[in-house]
């Protein structure tokens, strides 16, 4: 019998929960390996927060791209071979990368900031008056009132 771990999918998605669409988008992308790690948050209703480990990387190296419903942050290294160090043990990785995460309809980068070795990426879900959920008030049929 086989299984299938759908958790990679679900961990890259931020705001809906329409597996299809889901699928379909991912299945055209290959398999990322990991790096670097990063947590999804909601912080709120329609507020989201990813949090990415990215030690090592400055903020000019580092880039942060909407378009559509994808999430493109990439990392490129600025370090040249001259300066570079001899690491007895190197832990830290600091090698180029990018990560694509799918956005729900609605769902846009409100912004971005750097501090301590972590890139939180801040995302808010507005969705229009048109498709939000109203309330339709029911009122009774007016009868006339019965005379003898």
């Amino acid at each position: 019998m086989r299984t299938f771990d759908y958790s990679p999918f679900y961990r890259a998605t931020v705001g809906f929960d329409r597996v299809f669409n889901l699928l379909d988008s991912v299945a055209g992308q290959p398999s990322t390996n990991g790096y670097p790690p990063y947590n999804i948050e909601k912080s709120g209703d329609n507020d989201y927060r990813i949090v990415m480990a990215v030690a090592g990387f400055a903020e000019a190296e580092l880039n942060v791209t909407q378009k559509e419903n994808e999430l493109l942050v990439t990392g490129q290294t600025s370090a040249n071979g001259a300066d570079e160090k001899q690491y007895l043990y190197r832990g830290i990785a600091g090698r180029n990368f990018e990560r694509r995460f799918q956005l729900a309809d609605h769902v846009k980068v409100v912004g971005a900031k750097l501090s301590n070795g972590l890139l939180t990426i801040e995302l808010q879900r507005e969705i229009p008056e048109e498709k939000k959920a109203r309330a339709i008030p029911v009122v009774a049929d007016a009868q006339p009132a019965l005379t003898h």
